[in-house]
């Protein structure tokens, strides 16, 4: 069995401003770090005999990157960071209250979900988001040596998942998997038959209240 976790990076500073991330570039909050910290000790619990060394790969954003440098720590695996697993970006409304995107931000309708960019300037549309972090996970699988950990945001993570699952990016435009702050999926291939599972989708039962 091949195991990927992917891992939502935990609290961070943009979230508790109320201020929209994408890539705004905020860090963990001291929350955020610690639990950062018991992401990593479910993960080495869970890892726990595994046979395959162990790559972790995350975002560049500094939220993402710190968790990974946590789970680093104390797994001893190093991190390589990836441009292309970042959060959605929001353009020019990065940075700015929730409330200001909110009243400018429009949905996409149903007969334009992949390419509908919306009236933010600078906005990135499904289509590029699912295309960029599956370009990286897709990298991932083809490396059958390891198992994975991959640190992303929440709206990044649903792509990480359909890649995957081998789910087109044409086919994604109503995909969505819902996480919270330092949650772990955890994705398997099984090496005989050759199916894909998601075995745990967001899970917190290993974060202290």
């Amino acid at each position: 069995m091949q195991d990927l976790y992917v891992v939502s990076h935990p609290h961070a500073e943009h979230s508790e401003r109320d201020l929209v991330g994408g890539w705004y570039d905020s860090t963990l909050t001291e929350r955020g770090r610690r639990d950062a910290g018991s992401v990593a000790e479910e993960l080495a619990r869970r890892r726990s005999g595994a046979r395959r060394p162990l790559r972790i790969t995350t975002s560049d954003l500094a939220r993402c990157a710190e968790t990974a440098r946590i789970i680093a720590a104390t797994l001893d695996v190093p991190v390589a960071e990836d441009v292309r697993l970042r959060e959605i970006s929001f353009g020019v409304a990065e940075g700015r209250p929730n409330a200001w995107l909110a009243e400018r931000q429009v949905p996409a309708p149903d007969d334009d979900r992949l390419d509908h960019r919306g009236p933010i300037p600078g906005a990135e549309t499904r289509r590029e988001v699912a295309s960029r972090v599956g370009g990286c996970v897709g990298e991932l699988m083809a490396d059958i040596e390891h198992d994975h950990v991959v640190v992303t945001h929440g709206y990044a993570l649903t792509f990480v998942v359909t890649t995957w699952l081998q789910v087109p990016v044409a086919a994604s435009g109503f995909v969505a998997f819902t996480t919270s702050p330092g949650a772990i999926t955890h994705l398997r291939l099984d090496d005989y038959w050759r199916n894909r599972a998601v075995v745990s989708l967001a899970d917190v039962a290993h974060l202290r209240t």
